[in-house]
């Protein structure tokens, strides 16, 4: 079979979809590999390192798409890239189905190439898929970043410094959601010396907080189990998400850096940081918000933007594994090789339905949904246009 490797074509997209080191391993169990001229540059990879791993080097996306079975990408290609792949080709890149792929026409343009599409943010969160999972690998960056920008932006220092001019107490970090990128937000901001605690509603994160150093805040909100089956935080009831933020808004007076990470798969983001709540907050602090790219966690969230309000400097910055593209690249390629090999059998991609992995991950085959979570997306999608 063969393999194609796209150059990513949004401007704001620096990683690959394949590193070199993937790209040998692929080629020793079979695959022939072509690689479009520059896929790798933003990512600090040359040509000439994909040729030494076993790739050959197409000029254009034409040639390097031609007679290719397997097309892979780390973003979903636009309506422009689909009518240069293959018909009936198999795509593999990060499509965003766990939002319904967010565009009818998108949808409509690979059914119209027959396209059969996996999308890797929906390989599910089971043992035998850890190490394809791009949702971890790309949220453990977005987690260490949004600290980091925390830090720089910020008009003091993160941890305690005792000096002749006297004794600078520590930075005070809140961070509300400890999935993957939460809990990596609170064992950077610890490991630059800030004090952290952080909240989330789901009881069973609590051990998992407290054994990086930080404090578990916890708000009884009547919600019971809110952990769902895939692990993710299940959605509250309107007043519930009151209380949450009447609650939030009272405790976040005393912060100086809030790094916000709640997501619900298929939904806008749970506004957690009223307007209100942001008046309230220490002039100078600010709140780096990592749901920007699904409305935001924060109502004063501009996503894309950076602003000040009321005081507070807060951060909607998209996309933040692409400004880490060298390790987001490497992490991306080792989720999309394992995903790849576990399924490549006798010469082919053996898409069994009944293979969990396939289950979760397979979107489309040969033009038709087949994933009923991206089905009722588009349904209920539909009729909110009509």
């Amino acid at each position: 079979m063969k393999l194609a490797l796209l150059k990513e074509s949004t401007t704001d997209e620096t990683r690959v979809a394949l590193v070199p080191q993937c790209v040998k391993k692929l080629s020793k169990a079979g695959l022939t590999i072509t690689v479009q001229a520059g896929a790798g540059e933003s990512s600090s990879i040359t040509d000439a390192d994909y040729e030494k791993a076993g790739a050959s080097i197409a000029s254009d996306v034409n040639a390097t798409l031609a007679n290719a079975d397997i097309v892979v990408k780390v973003r979903r290609p636009d309506t422009t890239e689909i009518p240069t792949l293959p018909s009936g080709c198999i795509l593999l890149a990060h499509l965003g189905a766990l939002g319904g792929l967010q565009d009818q026409s998108l949808v409509s343009a690979l059914t119209e190439r027959k396209i059969t599409a996996l999308s890797m943010d929906c390989v599910p969160r089971i043992t035998r898929a850890q190490s394809m999972d791009v949702l971890s690998s790309q949220s453990n960056l977005a987690g260490y970043k949004a600290v980091i920008i925390a830090a720089e932006c910020m008009p003091r220092i993160m941890p305690m410094m005792m000096t002749a001019a006297g004794t600078i107490s520590a930075a005070k970090v809140f961070v509300l959601g400890a999935g993957v990128a939460g809990l990596q937000a609170v064992a950077t901001a610890k490991r630059l010396g800030a004090i952290v605690e952080a909240f989330d509603t789901r009881a069973a994160v609590r051990e998992q907080v407290e054994s990086l150093g930080a404090k578990f805040v916890a708000f009884d909100l009547g919600a019971g189990d809110a952990e769902d089956a895939g692990g993710y935080a299940k959605a509250l009831t309107d007043d519930q998400q009151k209380k949450q933020q009447e609650l939030l808004a009272e405790h976040m007076k005393q912060f100086d850096a809030v790094i916000t990470t709640a997501l619900i798969p298929g939904r806008p983001a749970p506004t957690l940081i009223t307007e209100e709540t942001v008046r309230g907050m220490r002039d100078g602090s600010i709140v780096v918000d990592l749901a920007a790219e699904m409305g935001g966690n924060c109502e004063c969230t501009e996503p894309g933007e950076t602003v000040v309000k009321h005081g507070v400097t807060i951060c909607g910055q998209l996309n933040l594994p692409a400004t880490l593209p060298v390790n987001a690249s490497q992490m991306f390629s080792k989720n999309m090789s394992t995903l790849i090999l576990d399924l490549y059998k006798d010469e082919k991609l053996n898409l069994d339905p009944e293979d969990e992995v396939v289950a979760g991950a397979l979107i489309m085959r040969n033009g038709e949904i087949v994933h009923e979570q991206t089905k009722n997306f588009l349904a209920r999608d539909k009729e909110l246009v009509s």
